[in-house]
């Protein structure tokens, strides 16, 4: 999830591509954008960056059992067309 402060960061940017004229409701304007980019991104299935790391091994050592289980497995059926 992430934090007030990242949230924050992210309706200031917003907020500096408005046009002036709409910079005048800003208070208003960025209590309604946080809210809306909490409801929007609290919606979202973020993951750690430990958590993906983690995965992402699993996933390697997954992989390669996987080509050396095809490896072993064409053996296997060369073994039987020989006999």
């Amino acid at each position: 999830m992430l934090d007030n402060q990242t949230i924050n960061r992210l309706s200031d940017k917003i907020n500096q591509l408005l046009p002036p004229e709409l910079r005048q409701v800003k208070s208003d304007f960025d209590t309604r954008l946080k809210s809306l980019l909490q409801q929007k991104l609290s919606e979202l299935e973020f993951v750690s960056r430990e958590e993906f790391d983690i995965q992402s091994g699993v996933l390697q050592r997954t992989r390669a059992k996987l080509e050396a289980l095809e490896t072993k497995l064409k053996a296997l059926e060369k073994t039987l067309k020989v006999k």
